[in-house]
């Protein structure tokens, strides 16, 4: 354990990278716990909740361990949260697998919906266009990330009227534009694995740790 590093609970729900993810936040500099504890996951100071695979299956190792209700908690008192690959998608309004549509946390608008491309699953490395805001990018320019997937949000629409700050958006494509990373208060979350993505991935995970 690091003495001043913040501590970092990284969600064991039965899916994700999880190793992967611990040793690239402890080389950003955190202390971590891969946990499945309800209370951990809410006292952390930030949660990491990965994910791999189908939507559908996610959200029921999810629903098992009622992490919605950990999520909701978390970002009523401004503690922060970051959801990585299927680990984001979750946070959307639902997903829809081969016309089954999985109800999601509802946090942010859009359905997960399978990209449009010539080759799937969009595997490997890719470009990401970040609004120049974003704190999450800060410091970090031309890099490319690790990308797993065929699902992804292809439309973002925030309500006509919504007061609130809008979230900042990052894009990327692969046959068409997708959200690659959103961030939003306390709530950040990519598309892409930082985990899987060197130092480039390394440097965005102290940029998340940074705001804690």
């Amino acid at each position: 354990m690091t003495d001043g590093a913040p501590d970092i609970a990284v969600l064991d729900y039965g899916s994700g990278n999880l190793r992967s993810v611990e040793r690239a936040l402890v080389a950003a500099g955190a202390n971590v716990e891969v946990t499945a504890d309800r209370a951990s996951a809410v006292q952390a100071s930030g949660l990491v909740v990965p994910g791999v695979g189908a939507f559908a299956a996610c959200m029921s190792g999810l629903h098992n361990m009622r992490a919605a209700e950990i999520v909701d908690r978390r970002l009523a008192g401004g503690r922060p949260v970051l959801g990585i690959c299927v680990g984001m998608q979750v946070l959307f309004d639902s997903g829809d697998e081969h016309g089954v549509v999985t109800e999601g946390f509802g946090q942010w608008p859009g359905v997960v919906e399978r990209l449009e491309a010539p080759v799937l699953p969009h595997m490997g490395w890719n470009d990401v266009h970040a609004p120049e805001s974003s704190d999450m990018f800060r410091d970090i320019s031309h890099e490319r990330f690790y990308f797993v997937h065929s699902f992804a949000v292809r439309n973002w629409v925030m309500p006509e009227g919504d007061r609130i700050a809008p979230p900042k958006v990052t894009w990327s494509e692969h046959g068409q534009p997708f959200v690659a990373a959103v961030e939003n208060g306390p709530l950040w979350a990519t598309q892409f694995h930082p985990e899987k993505s060197g130092t480039a991935g390394v440097a965005l995970l102290g940029n998340w740790l940074a705001t804690l």
